[in-house]
């Protein structure tokens, strides 16, 4: 018989989870949108798509939530009702510990129970080898259930519901805050005619990937996710605010990963054409 897993939310990640995954798991899947694109990727992953939250927890013995940040605590709080007794909600969103621990008291207090899960890396190409933190009193648990589902880098760590979406907010004030400062530099040399000479006077001073490739790494991440990794961001601000830190810097991270976000829902192949793409909309702008 087959084991029922609903995913809340059903964009990138939900989609490269659900894929190739093990014959003796069903999946269902609800999304907030419903057009005909969502209903053609539900078809294409094979999953089954719900047009209601209650249609796609019904049976389900785990949820995996995978939402938008502004949207984590309102789908643990509008959907723990749905759930059956036991049934485990791994909340994988990128989101500060505090909200975390708030949708925790709705999944727990509707009697479902609640893991704390940091997706560490992109998803892609990584799929279900992505690494994987876990904490929470449900941690174990939640650790085998991944595996199961054919997860090859999970790992459970001390520590209460908040615990591993801790690591991955102080972790993104680095990882965002880099691209955005590249960013930033990149844009400045670019108008100053100084690129090349920039680059090649950072690759100098670093072995590896060089230094254009970088770059060209971190535009194409901002362009394409900006706007999500800008929602993250403002998770990492509040995790360093609750900590009593200054977040000025991170608020910076927020307004450079959400102006490039916006730009374009594509990344043009080519780090010149990446840098005209975005100077062109900032002298629009202007």
């Amino acid at each position: 018989m087959e084991r029922k897993i609903a995913l809340i939310g059903f964009g990138e990640a939900a989609r490269a989870f659900a894929a190739d995954r093990p014959c003796d798991f069903a999946f269902s899947a609800y999304d907030l949108k419903t057009d005909a694109a969502m209903r053609a990727a539900f078809s294409k992953a094979t999953v089954l798509g719900a047009g209601r939250p209650e249609d796609a927890l019904a049976g389900a013995e785990a949820v995996l939530s995978l939402v938008t940040a502004d949207q984590a605590l309102a789908a643990a709080r509008d959907y723990a009702r749905y759930l059956a007794p036991g049934t485990l909600w791994l909340d994988m969103n990128s989101v500060a510990p505090e909200t975390k621990r708030a949708a925790a008291v709705a999944i727990e207090g509707a009697g479902g129970r609640y893991a704390d899960v940091a997706v560490m890396a992109p998803v892609h190409p990584a799929r279900r080898a992505v690494p994987l933190l876990v904490s929470g009193s449900h941690a174990e648990a939640a650790t085998a259930l991944l595996e199961t589902l054919g997860f090859t880098s999970v790992r459970a760590i001390e520590g209460a519901i908040g615990a591993a979406s801790a690591v991955k907010m102080i972790r993104s004030v680095i990882v965002k805050g880099i691209e955005a400062l590249t960013a930033e530099s990149m844009l400045a040399a670019e108008v100053a005619g100084v690129r090349d000479q920039v680059l090649a006077s950072l690759d100098a001073s670093e072995t590896g990937r060089s230094w254009a490739e970088r770059v060209d790494y971190a535009l194409n991440r901002m362009l394409i996710h900006g706007a999500r990794r800008a929602a993250e961001m403002e998770e990492a601000a509040r995790t360093l605010e609750a900590l009593g830190i200054d977040a000025a810097m991170t608020r910076g991270t927020i307004a450079y990963q959400r102006e490039i976000g916006a730009i374009a829902n594509a990344a043009p192949a080519g780090l010149d054409a990446k840098l005209t793409l975005i100077l062109d909309r900032k002298a629009k702008a202007a």
